[in-house]
């Protein structure tokens, strides 16, 4: 009960914290609207063009949104000196954690859902059909990328050329994610039932799982390293 309040706190303090500046969120708008702008100025009025690459399309406009929001998840920590508040906090650090992620994971199915009208309104698509199977794949894309991004969040929050090695660390990692997000998400979209996709549903959440443990474990030596 402890442990779940701990990590309630440090989600309400990043949702308040966003809520008061709206950086993060505003940067990540904009960041998707440039995105949209240059997809549709790549593929023009193509249907055939633009129904085969959307699957990867969609993907790689969370993926890079979900870049940008990511390596600002230990920004305030960092700035306002209060990394040292993170290591004196009582109780097992690995609370702090799944309150980022718990964070983290909402901003970006926020910013999913946003690509996701932007992508209707541009490409004049009817995605209203397919929402309802595309939520649980977005849903699992999205935990094991936040998983992932947060904990490489914290352990490049103090290196120097961190916008660099940030997506070098952290894109190679989440190879499995992008693999079945993008193939399940091509199967939705093609009108397929979610049972076809099981396999690819059954990849990502072992990912998932995976990527949340091997944080919830390593997080207290990453935040004194």
């Amino acid at each position: 009960m402890i442990y779940a309040r701990r990590a309630w706190i440090v989600l309400w303090k990043d949702l308040l914290s966003e809520r008061r500046s709206k950086e993060t969120l505003n940067a990540l708008f904009f960041f998707a609207l440039l995105l949209l702008f240059l997809f549709q100025f790549a593929l023009g009025a193509d249907r055939e063009r633009l129904v085969a690459a959307l699957p990867g399309l969609l993907w790689l406009g969370f993926i890079l949104s979900g870049l940008v929001g990511l390596g600002r998840a230990f920004l305030a920590e960092r700035e306002n000196d209060c990394w040292e508040g993170l290591l004196l906090a009582p109780g097992d650090k690995s609370a702090i954690y799944l309150g980022k992620v718990a964070g983290n994971l909402l901003l970006m199915l926020l910013v999913a859902a946003i690509l996701l009208v932007l992508f209707a309104v541009f490409f004049n698509l009817d995605l209203g059909a397919h929402l309802l199977p595309l939520a649980p794949v977005i849903g699992l894309g999205t935990i094991g990328f936040a998983a992932v991004g947060t904990l490489f969040g914290a352990m490049t929050a103090h290196v120097r050329a961190r916008e660099l090695l940030f997506p070098v660390l952290l894109l190679p990692v989440q190879v499995p994610v992008l693999l079945g997000a993008v193939k399940a998400t091509e199967a939705v979209l093609l009108g397929e039932p979610l049972a076809a996709v099981g396999h690819w549903l059954g990849l990502l959440a072992a990912a998932d799982v995976i990527y949340l443990t091997a944080g919830i474990l390593t997080f207290d030596a990453v935040l004194e390293a």
